[in-house]
């Protein structure tokens, strides 16, 4: 008797697994293995004809796209699901990954830098599962949002200033290049260049490197401020929780003993 309303309420829920925003994350999920095999084969020059560097500028900006438009269509149909929670955060942590890793191979990105955003990623995620057994919801920091914003300017700006398949500047390996980057000859050139009105391809391409390597800079220390910023929600809110707990079981011993 009772099979008929069951089976409604289980179709129902499966239906809303199956909508826009969770399609969106899915799409942005398989954009990254074509992002890979775009910028590490010659699949875009055999094929379209057109630079791998361009092609995967302009996957990485669809995929990140689609990382605004899920959340947005989520909380405007009112289509907010479990899955959707599940298939965001891992989407956006594989793309970013991707992206990160393929600027290492590329000789574009420090693998230092690469190595503690992407160690951040897995402590919060360990740290938030941690916080949930205990019944904690950590919530996204603004300082994390920065750290995102960072993380896809530097990868795109990057990403163009390696278009000829090189680094624009020779010093590659030291940091930013080097921290007095106005020392180095492409970069002075590059200035020189930009006051007298005479810029040409490699001195955007040398521009690009410095504003992605200053990005990739802004990324890490927000990654490493952030992480402290969770760390410090968590042991406060637990301590907060274990306070209130004894305080409670206090006042019930006190109500007992009174009786």
């Amino acid at each position: 008797m009772h099979l008929k309303p069951r089976l409604e309420i289980y179709w129902k829920a499966d239906l809303n697994f199956v909508n826009l925003p969770n399609y969106l994350s899915l799409a942005r999920i398989v954009l990254v293995p074509l992002l890979v095999v775009i910028l590490l084969t010659p699949l875009a020059e055999d094929w379209f004809g057109i630079s791998s560097y361009a092609l995967a500028i302009a996957i990485f900006l669809a995929a990140s796209l689609t990382d605004i438009l899920d959340g947005h269509l989520a909380r405007r149909r009112n289509q907010v699901s479990n899955l959707g929670k599940l298939l965001d955060p891992i989407a956006d942590k594989l793309l970013i990954s991707a992206a990160l890793i393929v600027l290492v191979e590329k000789h574009l990105a420090p693998a230092w830098a690469v190595v503690i955003i992407l160690g951040r990623e897995f402590i919060i995620t360990g740290l938030r599962s941690i916080a949930a057994t205990d019944g904690i919801i950590i919530q996204a920091q603004k300082v994390g949002k920065i750290k995102m914003w960072a993380q896809c300017v530097a990868i795109v700006a990057l990403l163009v200033a390696g278009a000829t398949g090189n680094p624009p500047v020779s010093n590659f390996g030291l940091i930013l290049p080097t921290f007095r980057f106005w020392e180095v000859a492409e970069v002075q050139t590059a200035f020189n260049h930009l006051f007298s009105f005479s810029l040409n391809t490699n001195d955007w391409r040398v521009f690009g490197y410095l504003v992605g390597r200053g990005a990739l800079w802004i990324a890490v220390i927000t990654a490493c401020w952030s992480m402290y910023d969770y760390f410090k929600y968590f042991f406060v809110e637990n301590k907060r929780r274990k306070s209130v707990s004894k305080l409670t079981l206090a006042e019930q011993e006190a109500i007992t003993s009174n009786k």
